[in-house]
């Protein structure tokens, strides 16, 4: 067995500024907390807004902020004070980071301009995400999730052909937009090590979800096609897509090589489909694909589809259910991968949610902490960052 050591967090002593809300730069920063960093939140009087959105509570804050808060510190702040913006200011001065999701230009009329403050600590790693940028013609615009998920051709891709459009079942807009800031973040405090020198990083939501369009991109611009939705299918590969068992069950499939394609033709005792003419090559396996799913969709009605897991994998074609939120969570559990933590208050109640995904071969993963109370850590911060006889009123 592999000794498990318990070194030091990779951003332990790495100080972030959260002057966030919803989700976007949460998810952002608790990646980062995660990693170690100390990570203060700073809200406004009434608290971030996602800690009042319904209908799942644990006292008084939402399982939605739950989910995004853990490892974190907080200090309630009204930024339209003057005494207010002076104390962020000095957190914010005795930061290595900041981040924020304000629209363009708020933070500068509540004189916490990103640029001066920057210009003051030329040390300083900023980050903002924003809807559509810190600048471009639609900077000033409103954006939430499924407005950019709609605005980037997310959304037209999402659900069955010939039916309306919709949403991604998980935030990908805010998520993705939070994973490139931390990364981009985490790129800052590696060239700020070699150079002494911070950065200003403007992530858009927008551009991240174009830049997660992928391959669907490339085919718009270089084969000059407008992709549509593919339900439970693949644009280039007829055997990868979901099909439905005998039991109701649905489960896919991802057939995508040469090899899993004569597996799949073993698994369903159809091996006079390898050489058919039809099916010979990927190419014609697209072209005939109306034709080949005639032949498998029967098929796979023949069987229970947890009858049909072991028949594939002993072909060697990838497999898995159809599972909901609760079975995925369930086995997540079962697993072995820490993917479920439990969190303990300072009251002696509990909470489960996601963990880290990130994991260090080796090592132990560090233990989290319960998501912050509103303004519950204001002493500890300003004794830490601050001056402990500092003055500072509530």
């Amino acid at each position: 067995m592999t000794n498990q050591t318990s070194p030091r967090p990779m951003l332990e002593g790495v100080r972030i500024v959260d002057l966030t809300t919803f989700l976007s730069g949460p998810f952002c920063t608790q990646v980062l907390a995660d990693l170690g960093a100390d990570v203060v939140k700073v809200e406004p009087p009434t608290g971030d807004s996602s800690r009042h959105i319904p209908p799942h509570f644990v006292g008084d804050d939402s399982a939605y902020f739950l989910a995004h808060n853990r490892n974190k510190r907080s200090i309630a702040a009204d930024l339209k004070s003057p005494e207010d913006q002076e104390l962020v200011r000095r957190l914010i001065l005795r930061a290595d980071v900041v981040v924020d999701n304000y629209r363009p230009s708020v933070l500068s009329r509540l004189n916490l301009d990103p640029k001066s403050l920057c210009d003051e600590k030329p040390s300083l790693i900023w980050a903002s995400i924003s809807g559509f940028g810190q600048s471009g013609a639609w900077k000033d615009r409103p954006a939430y999730d499924m407005i950019v998920q709609a605005e980037s051709g997310v959304m037209s891709l999402t659900g069955e052909p010939g039916r309306r459009s919709v949403r991604l079942g998980i935030p990908a807009g805010d998520a993705v937009a939070g994973l490139y800031a931390a990364i981009a973040l985490n790129a800052a405090l590696a060239a700020r090590a070699r150079t002494g020198k911070g950065r200003m990083i403007d992530v858009s939501m927008l551009d991240c979800q174009l830049a997660m369009l992928s391959y669907q991109s490339a085919y718009a611009l270089i084969g000059g096609v407008t992709p549509g939705p593919q339900g439970a299918r693949h644009d280039s590969i007829p055997t990868y897509r979901a099909f439905v068992a005998r039991d109701g069950r649905q489960f896919v499939i991802t057939a995508n090589t040469h090899r899993m394609w004569e597996g799949l033709c073993r698994a369903i005792e159809r091996t006079d489909l390898i050489t058919d003419a039809r099916f010979v090559d990927g190419p014609l396996r697209l072209e005939n694909r109306e034709a080949l799913w005639a032949i498998l969709e029967p098929a796979f009605l023949t069987r229970d589809a947890i009858d049909w897991i072991p028949i594939l994998e002993e072909a060697d074609v990838p497999v898995a259910l159809i599972k909901t939120v609760p079975e995925a969570l369930d086995d997540a559990r079962a697993y072995g991968r820490d993917m479920i933590s439990r969190l303990e208050d300072d009251k002696g109640g509990h909470i489960h949610v996601v963990g880290n995904p990130i994991k260090l071969m080796g090592e132990q993963p560090m233990a989290a902490s319960y998501p912050p109370t509103l303004n519950g850590d204001r002493d500890t911060v300003i004794a830490e960052w601050l001056d402990a006889t500092q003055k500072v009123s509530r």
